[in-house]
């Protein structure tokens, strides 16, 4: 078992890596407490492969259990659906010592974290994050939120688990292409802060690929300890925190502009690095070798590096408006000086991504 710490005072809480958490997590929670009443968030796919063995657990340990049911997808991750979640849970009769439980990844664990942090003015929730994604990003650091049709994650609170589980035996379920997906995050991490980590990705690439174990853990717990790091260091994104952004200005207009259709989350951050990387070498900030570097090991994991060719800029600029890192109309990207140093950059004109986007 690998145990990460986020500190953030009376709001701290652990991060636990291993195999066989999930038949074990009845007993996890037992050490909490929690009400007798658990609700357990997850969608069709997953709990079909998951549900009965975390529901049997927790009825093991003697609790009352609730499953609530999302459909798959990005588009599902929205203000209707967290308020079928609260119907559910008024109708169980949870109360404020009662928990909730995201099985699943980014968009089970940011809905129910919303619906968590909403309900009742708040209650507690746990995270066991499902994909790679999940586990390295979106479990870790207490964002939560639901989309509008006009920008995603515009509606959402801070607000920290009590536990996050990561299981990484439910990596050998996960389709291939979302596999891949989250690595995009991974190697995020290795440009904004540790560029011994991104040689390390660039050196066990086969292995990760292969899904070898104890590569596999590696990759996760360093994640988690850089964004527990950062997280530790700024909660609520008042500073540093603004540079786990890195790749997501671009990266969620092009989600917004294809419909959340098109590309998983990890491949639109990809591109959007990329495009970024491509802004700091225009605007001077970067050189060009460390930008290749950048381009190569993206593809080299199979993610995509390129803007969609149908892409109008005037689109991107006027999407990347609404973003919630546009303050008083002023864009703030986070643009790479080098692998493992970042800069927080705003005044990015609709010039500069004209010549981007071609």
């Amino acid at each position: 078992m690998e145990k990460i710490r986020v500190e953030l005072g009376e709001r701290s809480y652990n991060i636990m890596i291993s195999g066989m958490i999930l038949h074990d997590i009845g007993k996890t929670l037992a050490k909490f407490d929690f009400s007798n009443t658990v609700a357990l968030i997850s969608n069709p796919t997953v709990y079909e492969l998951y549900g009965k063995t975390v529901a049997g657990s927790l009825k093991d340990s003697g609790y009352n259990l609730i499953e609530v049911l999302i459909p798959d997808g990005e588009e599902y991750k929205s203000l209707a659906y967290t308020e079928k979640i609260y119907e559910a849970l008024l109708n169980a009769r949870l109360d404020r010592k009662s928990v909730l439980i995201a099985l699943g990844g980014g968009v089970i664990g940011d809905i129910t974290g919303f619906a968590a942090s909403t309900y009742m003015r708040g209650i507690d929730f746990i995270q066991v994050p499902t994909t790679l994604l999940a586990q390295v990003d979106s479990s870790v650091g207490g964002k939560t939120g639901v989309n509008h049709r006009l920008g995603k994650n515009m509606i959402g609170t801070f607000w920290q688990p009590r536990l996050v589980c990561i299981d990484t035996a439910t990596l050998a379920t996960l389709p291939r292409r979302e596999f891949l997906s989250g690595l995009a995050e991974v190697i995020k991490y290795g440009v904004i802060w540790d560029g011994d980590f991104f040689e390390f990705l660039d050196i066990n690439r086969d292995r990760i690929l292969q899904l070898d174990p104890l590569s596999v853990t590696c990759l996760i717990k360093r994640s988690c300890e850089i964004k527990a790091e950062v997280v530790s260091k700024d909660e609520r994104e008042s500073g540093l925190r603004a540079i786990l952004n890195y790749g997501h200005t671009i990266g969620h207009a092009i989600e917004t502009l294809t419909g959340y259709t098109k590309y998983l989350h990890g491949e639109a951050v990809a591109i959007g690095m990329c495009v970024e990387a491509e802004l700091s070498y225009q605007l001077g900030f970067i050189d060009q070798a460390e930008v290749v570097r950048l381009k190569e090991l993206i593809a080299s994991y199979g993610l995509p590096t390129k803007m969609p060719d149908a892409m109008k800029a005037g689109d991107l600029f006027e999407t990347m408006q609404i973003d919630k890192k546009t303050v008083g109309g002023k864009m703030h990207f986070v643009l790479p000086q080098k692998i493992g140093k970042v800069k927080i950059q705003s005044g990015i004109t609709a010039e500069d991504i004209r010549k981007l986007a071609g």
